[in-house]
C-alpha cells in the first residue's frame, strides 16, 4: 500500500509531535505544573541523542514520585531524598549509562540535602535536574526550605519570617561553590523562550556526562499553582514578579 499525497502533506506540515520516551498515561500533575514539560524537554533530549535504551533515571518522593510511569526508559525509585546516592551507585555498576536524578525542593534540598551535597562535592558523573516551587506541593503546601521571605503556606500562613523560620536555601548557588560539578545553570519553564534555553541546559548537560566531567545539577523553577492557591496565569505571573527576583536564570557555573 503505497503512501498517499496527503500522507506526506500531512508530515511536511507536521511541527511538534510526542516523544516516543513519553509513555501515554495522563500525566498526575495539576494543570499549569511546570512538571510535564520539565519530563518532556528531557525525555526530548535523552531520543534525540540516541539514548533511550542507555539511560536510567532515578524517580524521587514528592509530586513527581510517579514519574517511572511517564518516562518511557528504565526508572529506579529512591527513598525520600536518596535518589543522588543510588544515582551515584548505578554510575559505578554501569559507567556506559546516563544516569540522572528528577528531584524536587522537599526531596533534594530538605531530606535529601546531605545526599546532594555529598554527591556534587565528589563529583558523581550524573545529571541531577531540580524542580523547585518554592513549596511543598504534594503533603499540602507547606514551607519549605525553597519558600521565600514573606511567603504564605500552609505551615506559614503570615508569611515566612526569616527571623523565626530561616532564609530560603539556595541550593544552586551552594553547589556551584563545589569542586565536583561542572556545570551548574537555573532555568524555567513557563515562557516559550524559557523552554528552548532549558532544553539546551539539560542537552549540554547529559553531554558532559558523556565526557566524564563530573555532576550537571539543572535547576528549573517552576510554579506550584496549587499550593499557592492561585489560576496558573496567576501563578506565572507571580512567578516572573517574585520567585525570578530571588532565584534569577542563568548559568552560574560552566566548567
Amino acid at each position: 500500500m503505497g503512501i498517499s499525497t496527503n500522507d506526506i502533506v500531512k508530515e511536511e506540515n507536521l511541527v511538534f509531535k510526542k516523544t516516543k520516551l513519553l509513555t501515554d498515561n495522563v500525566f498526575s500533575y495539576c494543570p499549569g505544573c511546570g512538571h510535564g514539560v520539565a519530563h518532556r524537554l528531557a525525555m526530548e533530549v535523552i531520543e534525540e541523542m540516541g539514548m533511550g535504551d542507555k539511560t536510567i533515571g532515578i524517580a524521587p518522593v514528592g509530586c513527581s514520585v510517579l514519574a517511572y510511569e511517564f518516562m518511557n526508559i528504565d526508572m529506579q525509585q529512591a527513598a525520600h531524598g536518596r535518589a543522588p546516592a543510588v544515582a551515584a551507585g548505578l554510575k559505578l555498576v554501569y559507567p556506559e549509562k546516563l544516569i540522572f536524578t528528577y528531584q524536587g525542593d522537599g526531596d533534594l534540598a530538605a531530606i535529601g540535602t546531605s545526599e546532594t551535597i555529598h554527591s556534587c562535592n565528589r563529583g558523581d558523573n550524573i545529571v541531577i535536574i531540580f524542580i523547585n516551587n518554592g513549596i511543598y506541593g504534594m503533603t499540602g503546601g507547606q514551607m519549605a526550605p525553597t519558600t521565600l521571605p514573606g511567603m504564605k503556606s500552609s505551615t506559614s500562613p503570615y508569611g515566612r519570617d526569616v527571623n523565626m523560620m530561616g532564609y530560603p536555601l539556595k541550593m544552586t548557588e551552594l553547589v556551584a561553590q563545589l569542586p565536583g560539578t561542572c556545570f551548574v545553570t537555573r532555568q524555567a519553564v513557563h515562557k516559550p523562550a524559557y523552554v528552548r534555553r532549558t532544553k539546551k541546559a539539560i542537552r549540554k548537560a547529559f553531554e558532559n556526562q558523556k565526557l566524564n566531567k563530573g555532576l550537571s545539577f539543572v535547576e528549573i523553577v517552576s510554579n506550584c499553582n496549587s499550593g499557592w492557591k492561585m489560576t496558573p496565569v496567576k501563578s506565572n505571573e507571580w512567578l516572573d514578579e517574585h520567585m525570578l527576583s530571588y532565584y534569577p536564570l542563568g548559568d552560574i557555573k560552566d566548567q
